[in-house]
C-alpha cells in the first residue's frame, strides 16, 4: 500500500495531526461541532466526566463522557475552508495509521452534528427556533475541489440554478442530503426541517450591504422562493454543505442543527441568542445520548 508523504499527512513533532494537534486515542466516535471556541466549555460543562482538553489556533477540543456516552467537542472556526481542515484531519485521526503513513484496511464512521447559530430566510420561522438541514446547499466550491459528483444532488441543483437565474462565472451551487440515521434521532415536532445553505463569507456572499455592491441584490429573494418537491431553503449559514459532503464522502454520517437567531425576512434578531443555544445544546446531547 502507497505511503501517505510527509508534505501530504503533515504531523507535530509529537505525532498529533497538524491543526487539531490531536492524537486517535483523543477523540470519541461522537463528535459535536461548534464554530465558536468558547462555544466547546458550553457544550462540555453538561459532560459527567472530562478526560481532555486541548486548543490549537481556533479549534478547541474536549472529551468527554455524557451519559454513559464518549464524545469530542471540536470548535471549527468559521467556513467551509476551516471545515475541509477539521473533517479532513478527523478522518486521518481513525482512518490513517500515522506510524505507516497508510490508509487503514478496516475504516471508522464517525458520528458527526454540528451545533450552530444561523438566520432564518422564511417569515414562518421564527428566532429562537431549531433548524435541522436534511440538506446542504453549498455557494462556496469548496467541496468541487473533490471528485463528488456521485454524492450530488443533481436535479436539484439544476432546479436552484434554474431559479435563481445563477451566475454562472460563480462557482456551481451543490447540494448533499445529511445522514438520515443520525435525523432520526434528532428530529422532533419542536424541529424546523429544510435545506440548509452555506454562504462563502458573512458579508456580500450572504447578501449584506456595508459599503459594497454585491453581483445579485435579488439573490436571497431568489433563495427564499425556492422549493423542490415542498422543501424549501430555511436558513443561512456558513458551515452546514461543507460538512456533509465530506463527510458522506469519506463515509461518516453527519447533521446540522441550527439556533434561529435572527430572522432575515422580518429583519428581527434574538433578545437571548445565548439562552437559545444554550436549549439547542442540551436538546442535542439528550437526543444523541439515547
Amino acid at each position: 500500500m502507497n505511503k501517505i508523504a510527509p508534505s501530504e499527512l503533515i504531523l507535530n513533532p509529537d505525532g498529533s495531526i497538524y491543526h487539531l494537534n490531536l492524537k486517535p486515542e483523543h477523540i470519541a466516535q461522537n463528535i459535536i461541532f461548534v464554530g465558536d471556541q468558547n462555544r466547546v466549555a458550553k457544550v462540555a460543562k453538561h459532560f459527567d466526566s472530562i478526560e481532555f482538553e486541548i486548543q490549537k489556533r481556533e479549534f478547541k477540543t474536549i472529551t468527554g463522557t455524557f451519559k454513559n456516552k464518549r464524545f469530542s467537542v471540536i470548535s471549527t472556526g468559521i467556513g467551509p475552508d476551516n471545515i475541509d481542515i477539521v473533517v479532513n484531519e478527523l478522518d486521518a485521526l481513525v482512518n490513517i495509521d500515522f506510524k505507516t503513513r497508510t490508509i487503514k484496511k478496516e475504516l471508522t464512521s464517525l458520528n458527526i452534528v454540528r451545533i450552530g447559530t444561523s438566520g432564518s430566510l422564511q417569515s414562518d420561522i421564527p428566532v429562537d427556533s431549531f433548524v435541522l438541514a436534511k440538506y446542504g446547499l453549498g455557494f462556496d466550491g469548496m467541496l468541487l475541489a473533490y471528485d463528488c459528483k456521485n454524492i450530488l444532488e443533481t436535479e436539484m441543483e439544476n432546479a436552484f440554478i434554474k431559479h435563481t437565474n445563477y451566475a454562472n462565472h460563480k462557482s456551481r451551487p451543490y447540494i448533499v442530503k445529511n445522514s438520515s440515521v443520525i435525523e432520526s434521532k434528532l428530529i422532533s415536532s419542536e424541529v424546523y426541517s429544510g435545506i440548509t445553505a452555506t454562504a462563502g463569507g458573512f458579508y456580500g456572499p450572504q447578501g449584506r450591504v456595508l459599503r459594497l455592491a454585491i453581483q445579485d441584490p435579488n439573490l436571497n429573494n431568489k433563495i427564499d422562493s425556492f422549493n423542490f418537491n415542498g422543501v424549501r431553503i430555511t436558513n443561512l449559514e456558513m458551515e452546514t454543505s461543507a460538512i456533509y459532503g465530506l463527510a458522506k464522502l469519506l463515509g461518516h454520517q453527519a447533521v446540522s442543527m441550527n439556533a434561529i437567531i435572527a430572522n432575515r425576512a422580518n429583519l428581527t434578531f434574538s433578545k437571548d441568542p445565548y439562552k437559545t443555544v444554550e436549549k439547542l445544546i442540551v436538546y442535542t446531547l439528550n437526543k444523541l445520548a439515547k
